[in-house]
């Protein structure tokens, strides 16, 4: 999709209307880190965002997630477009609780958009801590699939356990990986190896230098030429088969890819890149250290430590991360040019990490100083020059010239999307003091079908006993295009919802009843007749509110 806002953009602002306002698939890669019990004294619904910590506070009261400001409307579209994603949500709340939830409210309705912002080729990296990783994780499966699951990253932040007598330290936070496709690819990234990794592993030496010992052999018995004896080997014996490394220190022959395993393996002793305990022993392959790479990035972080109060680059945020922490995260999938989003920037260590890497960049923060904090950032500033700083009658003019400066822009309005396209999430207001609504929950919708049309089934010939018995379903599915609205809506017994599930029509529910002998009449209901009663019950609804009338304001 074209991009409709700027390179290189800091949005200060919530998140969630800008990242609505984005095209679709305009982002390589999201790396961010959204709140999480950091005690900043954040508060929020799903659709409204309040940041009340500001540089340098401490003692302030803990984040304030409340269940009661989740708006039960927005509920119940999630349950109708993303069922999975309702379900870990209801399973939050009764496991965990329902602040808990609320927050996981917040967050996933922005997840929703940051995997359409993502292109098929992008990837995200969502850094949490234990509070609520493990609810985190089930709505990102709900949200992007769980077989996008790359990695769940373990980083050790610290080496100082928290002090408790009832349970371990905890010294580490969970960064999750997920790939919007299959398509997404990673960038190999290596970790230079420590001083007792060398001294424990490069064991050898020769005229080439330093060297360590790797296998040339692998599990399973092959036939053809990786199954023969080598130089007097025999490893079949043993269940082995040869095989050669993919990573060479000097350049192959430009034959190596029509050579067979033999001849590869002759070709390497020839380049003296074969280790020979003794003659007719098991050889192995010559690493040296001098054109090692080092060890490549896995799934456990241990060698970044977490920032300290002493650290000249410390903000004095509770949350901030170490730059090459997400240095490492860029690196490893994004490429020089591609376009870095993190939605809670906060700190600017995602953005400051990007333009360090020669990436473009987006970044949304909420709190109204966030501009100055990353300008200052971005220049060097250290934090006894920043409170200086604040003190200067010229501030926003030095501002402005220094995001100039820097080739960054700064907007206080969202981007307006022009690929036409709609929300991944569905819109919602405040909970707080909201008039009549003419939408309708979905016990009331159920209500007044049973009343208009009774207790039977609309799929089968079943009549029920109560309306404990029907359920509430569609006539067209969400997934072909249905509404939510009452003049959409089906009553179901509970073998009819799940036999139509979420690809079934009404009438294609009534064919395979009527193939299974469970529908003996011509149609259970009259659907048209229904949707024109239902339409006609809106529209009377909609007469009947407060906003509707005295439109002229008198």
């Amino acid at each position: 999709m074209p991009q409709n806002f700027p390179d290189d953009t800091l949005y200060e602002l919530d998140n969630l209307p800008v990242l609505r306002g984005m095209n679709s698939e305009t982002v390589d890669l999201i790396a961010t880190d959204p709140p999480f019990n950091t005690k900043r004294n954040r508060s929020g619904t799903a659709g409204f965002y309040v940041d009340n910590w500001k540089w340098g506070d401490t003692g302030i009261l803990p984040d304030q997630w409340k269940w009661n400001e989740v708006h039960p409307k927005w509920l119940e579209q999630i349950k109708d477009d993303n069922p999975a994603l309702f379900q870990v949500i209801e399973a939050t709340r009764v496991c965990h609780g329902e602040d808990i939830a609320a927050f996981l409210c917040f967050l996933s309705v922005r997840l929703l958009e940051c995997h359409r912002v993502l292109k098929p080729t992008g990837s995200i990296y969502l850094h949490c801590d234990h509070t609520a990783n493990s609810y985190i994780r089930m709505a990102m499966d709900a949200i992007f699939g769980r077989k996008h699951l790359r990695n769940e990253i373990v980083w050790k932040r610290t080496n100082a356990p928290t002090a408790s007598p009832n349970k371990l330290g905890t010294v580490h936070d969970t960064i999750f990986l997920y790939a919007k496709s299959k398509n997404t690819k990673l960038n190999p990234v290596f970790i230079p190896y420590t001083q007792e990794y060398i001294e424990e592993h490069f064991k050898y030496q020769d005229t080439g230098g330093m060297y360590q010992a790797t296998p040339l052999t692998a599990k399973g018995i092959r036939f053809g030429y990786s199954g023969k004896p080598w130089r007097g080997v025999d490893i079949t014996d043993r269940g082995l088969h040869w095989v050669c490394p993919k990573s060479l220190p000097i350049e192959p022959p430009s034959s190596w890819s029509n050579m067979n395993t033999m001849e590869k393996l002759d070709w390497l002793d020839s380049k003296n890149m074969v280790h020979w305990p003794k003659r007719g022993s098991m050889p192995r392959f010559k690493p040296y250290l001098s054109t090692s790479e080092g060890i490549r990035l896995s799934d456990v972080i241990t060698d970044i430590a977490g920032l300290q109060g002493g650290s000249s680059e410390n903000t004095g945020s509770p949350d901030q991360k170490p730059l090459t922490l997400y240095e490492r995260i860029i690196r490893a999938s994004s490429n020089e040019g591609d376009l870095v989003l993190d939605p809670f920037c906060g700190c600017a260590t995602t953005i400051i990490a990007a333009r360090n890497l020669k990436r473009r960049w987006i970044g949304i923060d909420r709190r109204a100083d966030a501009r100055y904090h990353v300008v200052c950032r971005m220049a060097g500033i250290s934090a006894r020059e920043r409170k200086k700083l604040e003190q200067r009658p010229d501030l926003v003019d030095w501002l402005q010239r220094q995001m100039a400066e820097y080739e960054a822009r700064y907007s206080n309005d969202p981007p307006v999307r022009t690929d036409g396209g709609e929300p991944a999430a569905p819109d919602l207001d405040p909970v707080y003091p909201v008039g009549k609504e003419y939408s309708l929950t979905h016990r009331e919708m159920h209500t007044i079908l049973i009343k208009r049309f009774g207790l039977q089934c609309w799929g089968c010939d079943f009549t029920a006993p109560d309306e404990r018995y029907l359920e509430l379903d569609h006539v067209d599915p969400r997934a072909s295009g249905g509404s939510n609205d009452l003049d959409n809506r089906a009553l179901l017994c509970r073998p009819c919802n799940q036999m139509k599930s979420s690809d079934l029509t009404l009438t294609g529910l009534w064919r395979k009843n009527r193939q299974q002998g469970h529908l003996t009449q011509r149609y259970p209901i009259d659907i048209q007749e229904a949707r024109t009663w239902a339409r006609q019950y809106l529209v009377n609804l909609i007469r009947e509110t407060s906003h509707q009338l005295n439109l002229d304001g008198r």
